[in-house]
C-alpha cells in the first residue's frame, strides 16, 4: 500500500513494490490498443489509476 508522507511542505508517496508492478500491469493492458506512442500517450493523460493508501 502506499503511504503519503508529509516532508517540509511537500507531500511524497512512498509506494511498495506490489503497487508500481500493479500501475505496469495497468499501462501493460493499455497501451497495447495503440498503434503509436502519441495515442497511447494522449489516452493515458485522461486515464486515472488509483493506488490504495495505507492508512
Amino acid at each position: 500500500m502506499a503511504r503519503i508522507i508529509e516532508s517540509g511542505g511537500r507531500r511524497l508517496i512512498k509506494m511498495s513494490v506490489d503497487d508500481i508492478i500493479s500501475i505496469i500491469q495497468d499501462y501493460q493492458r493499455i497501451v497495447p490498443r495503440f498503434s503509436s506512442a502519441e495515442e497511447a500517450r494522449n489516452y493515458l493523460s485522461d486515464t486515472v489509476i488509483y493506488v490504495p493508501e495505507d492508512v
